[in-house]
């Protein structure tokens, strides 16, 4: 069985890919195994001197939860089974990483997430995943 990495971000983009990428399940000859990954920015500075690492990794886990809401709810509302990881440190390098690690088929991405300043034709996250990745990447407008 084909397993599919759908990294989200909860950007209206990201739930745009979402949506789209359910239209394109058909292409695949057996339903694959999907997995959502999000992936939290690390708290910068000399915040773990204040405040202790189990509440980092709460504070994490929250915001990864609130940001793959809305692609689990189109998924649920779509039928369609999924598990969902949340990890964190820099977006494309730990996509990547986690694809690797984890064995995964393909990497399915939208062109455009929610970052601030954006490339000239992709997002800055998915272009580096383009480059740093040796799995195949699905680009769903």
């Amino acid at each position: 069985m084909l397993k599919i990495l759908l990294p989200v971000d909860g950007s209206d983009n990201s739930d745009k890919t979402v949506s789209e990428f359910i239209q394109l399940l058909d292409w695949y000859k057996e339903k694959p195994e999907l997995h959502l990954l999000n992936v939290q920015y690390p708290i910068d500075g000399n915040v773990s001197l204040f405040i202790n690492q189990s509440d980092i990794t709460q504070y994490h886990q929250e915001e990864g939860l609130k940001s793959l809401q809305s692609a689990r709810d189109l998924l649920d509302q779509a039928g369609i089974s999924y598990q969902h990881h949340i990890t964190v440190g820099s977006p494309a390098e730990m996509i990547v990483r986690f694809a690797v690690e984890k064995q995964y088929d393909q990497i399915v991405m939208g062109p455009r997430g929610k970052g601030g300043i954006q490339g000239m034709l992709l997002g800055s996250v998915t272009n580096k995943v383009m480059q740093l990745s040796n799995l195949p990447v699905l680009l769903v407008r």
